[in-house]
This record gives C-alpha cells, sequence and structure tokens, in this order.
C-alpha cells in the first residue's frame, strides 16, 4: 500500500490590534484577495490609508452577487401572487455559503482598524 502526501491547503490568519483574528482557508483568501486587486501572497499588509477602497471593493463584490438572486426573489413574490408553483428561482442562485457571509468578518475587521487607525497583517 502506497501513501502519497498531500500538502496541507494553505490558510490565512488576518491579524489587527483593533480586533480579533480573521481566519480564512486558502482558496477563499485567495479570492478576497483578488477582489482587493492583489495577488494572493503568504504574507501581505492592508494599511489604514487602503482601507476604504478595500471597503469599496469588497462592498460591490457583495452586492454583484447579492444583485441577481434579490432579482430572483422578486420574481418569486410576483409568481406566487399569480399562483405559480415550482421551486424558487432565487433559491437556485444562491449559493450555500455566499460572499456576504464569508467576507463579513473581513469587512468587520477593516472597519474596526480602519477606525483604530491599524493596520491588517497576514503571514507574519
Amino acid at each position: 500500500m502506497s501513501v502519497t502526501f498531500q500538502p496541507a491547503a494553505m490558510i490565512y490568519k488576518f491579524k489587527s490590534p483593533a480586533c480579533g483574528d480573521v481566519i480564512m482557508l486558502g482558496p477563499n483568501g485567495d479570492q478576497m484577495l483578488r477582489l482587493l486587486g492583489r495577488e494572493p501572497a503568504a504574507q501581505g499588509i492592508i494599511e489604514p490609508g487602503a482601507m476604504p477602497a478595500a471597503l469599496q471593493a469588497l462592498q460591490a463584490a457583495i452586492a454583484a452577487q447579492d444583485a441577481p438572486a434579490a432579482e430572483a426573489n422578486e420574481a418569486d413574490k410576483a409568481n406566487e401572487a399569480d399562483g405559480a408553483d415550482g421551486e424558487a428561482a432565487g433559491d437556485a442562485l444562491r449559493p450555500a455559503v455566499g460572499l456576504r457571509q464569508r467576507l463579513w468578518p473581513m469587512v468587520d475587521m477593516l472597519r474596526r482598524s480602519q477606525a483604530a487607525g491599524a493596520a491588517v497583517v497576514w503571514g507574519v
């Protein structure tokens, strides 16, 4: 029997003196960093001056993902009023865990860090 070694998935641990740590699995952390216009990296920093743009980018991505589901929910309400049956289209469009849920801890960290004038770092 042969056993092959699988390297552990990267884990991001974002730190700030303004709040508790935020831990993300590698693919989610990579996605979040790309939304900020950064290349995923094992180490990094988000300075307080860059936080307004980072918050805006994350909130725009959340809104873009939420928009189709909101439209589908409106269509579902209209269908229910007309007496139509069937699976809700909004449920089919919504991922099990969306960006809103995945990014909320980071949005909160950025807001608190910005208010405190503290940087967010990872990998150090």
